[in-house]
């Protein structure tokens, strides 16, 4: 088999079959196929594109080409979400210590923040002593023991995955959906839950700007899910404005904390109450109406809140900072935005307000830069909300003095005022089945 031969096939429009598509990942992941002959590979797929069963074979292939976690053992009871990225985004805090107060089984890999997209992970090494690097074996013993267990993930987890992606960021060939689905799928298939939610993010602050293209992307991977054998769905969510109004490290781990202690509602709250109610019912094999009910109670009675306080002290985090986010250390400098006139507020770019956490040290723009955690942003005016001149719109937080009036510009940037009140906009668009 000639990796010429495949080229030439794919550009001409044909399909490939499963083996030369094995063939492909194993000779990338081994180092036999040069990387001009990857990137050709990808360029003709970018441009002819891959039928379900072409792009399930890829994505199967990519999943074992390293390390997997085996589930098996908690049955269909385990369930992971993944986010596409945005600004704010601290669902998994939330939503984790729910779907595992009521049952299911959450033993979850995440990664970390890129560019003005946040990561689960650095918000859980805002807390002292919280371990991101269990042994498979500690893992799964904790998913066993407590039903919840999040890491950083694996350095050998889907490594084409890595090859391919290095490759396609330098040869335009990113945006292509059987090449983003295949990156998304491999890893949660990788990872072993046997069911998936996927939190399709659409808007400034998401990679898809609009519901056409987020629909389109959601649909292949729910397809592609089912036919490497997962129960999978897919919810389209709004990410035009940050989630919530903390967007940092350790301000969001406090959100997160004020969500399950009961201390604040809204469109955080609202997300991830439709998010766990999708994970429960895929997991406990409900219907949706009882998942909801069993997510609100786990809400409401408090469950939510001491099974992440269980969760936390199992993992080595202090569990004093939970209890007591007065505890987290607070960033040395800070500086309140003002509007600069009377209105609406009307539009927020997500993406710019997540560079200007970004440039305030909360975040990183390239992936070995080391992030401040008790840096970020505090939102007080959200779109729709009605300010006056002078009135805050935001406070920003750093232990670098020199980066708070560039980014107060920018955040400045991100704002718009209007004379009239903005439509509302869905939290939810759809969800895919």
């Amino acid at each position: 088999m000639r990796m010429y031969d495949i080229i030439a096939k794919k550009r001409d429009g044909y399909e490939l079959n499963d083996d030369e598509i094995r063939f492909f990942i194993s000779g990338v992941c081994d180092g036999s196929i040069p990387d001009y002959e990857t990137s050709a590979l990808l360029m003709a797929i970018f441009l002819r594109g891959m039928d379900e069963r072409e792009t399930a074979t890829l994505t199967d292939a990519m999943a074992h080409s390293g390390d997997t976690v085996d589930l098996s053992s908690f049955g269909s009871l385990s369930v992971d979400k993944h986010s596409t990225g945005g600004v704010g985004d601290k669902t998994s805090l939330i939503i984790a210590p729910i779907v595992a107060s009521v049952g299911g089984v959450v033993a979850k890999m995440s990664g970390r923040g890129l560019g003005h997209t946040g990561g689960t992970v650095d918000k859980l090494e805002s807390i002292p002593g919280y371990n991101t690097s269990l042994s498979p074996e500690d893992f799964l013993a904790q998913a066993e023991k407590i039903h919840l267990s999040i890491v950083g993930q694996s350095g050998n987890l889907t490594p084409a995955d890595k090859k391919l992606y290095a490759l396609r960021d330098v040869t335009a060939t990113v945006n292509s959906i059987p090449l983003i689905t295949s990156s998304i799928m491999s890893k949660k298939l990788a990872a072993g839950s046997r069911s998936i939610v996927l939190d399709v993010k659409i808007g400034s602050g998401a990679f898809m700007k609009t519901v056409d293209d987020a629909e389109l992307l959601a649909r292949e991977m729910v397809k592609i899910g089912r036919l490497c054998g997962r129960s999978i769905s897919a919810l389209l969510t709004d990410m035009d404005s940050p989630l919530g109004f903390a967007v940092g490290n350790s301000i969001e781990v406090i959100e997160a904390v004020d969500v399950l202690r009961g201390k604040l509602h809204g469109d955080l709250r609202d997300v991830c109450v439709v998010l766990a109610t999708e994970m429960v019912s895929l997991a406990l094999e409900v219907p949706a109406e009882d998942a909801r009910s069993r997510v609100t109670e786990a809400l409401d009675s408090g469950a939510a809140f001491e099974k992440m306080k269980e969760w936390i002290k199992t993992q080595g985090g202090d569990v004093r900072y939970i209890e007591n986010t007065e505890l987290f250390p607070k960033a040395a400098h800070s500086l309140d935005v003002k509007s600069p006139a009377n209105g609406y507020v009307t539009k927020m770019d997500a993406e710019a307000i997540g560079i200007t956490s970004v440039m305030l040290g909360a975040g990183r723009e390239n992936k070995d830069d080391s992030i401040d955690h008790s840096a970020g942003i505090m939102i007080h005016a959200k779109v729709g909300d009605l300010v006056r001149e002078g009135d805050v719109l935001s406070t920003l937080y750093t232990n670098d003095p020199a980066s708070l009036e560039a980014a107060a510009e920018r955040y400045l940037s991100a704002v718009t005022i209007g004379d009239v009140a903005p439509a509302k906009k869905p939290l939810i668009y759809k969800t895919v089945r």
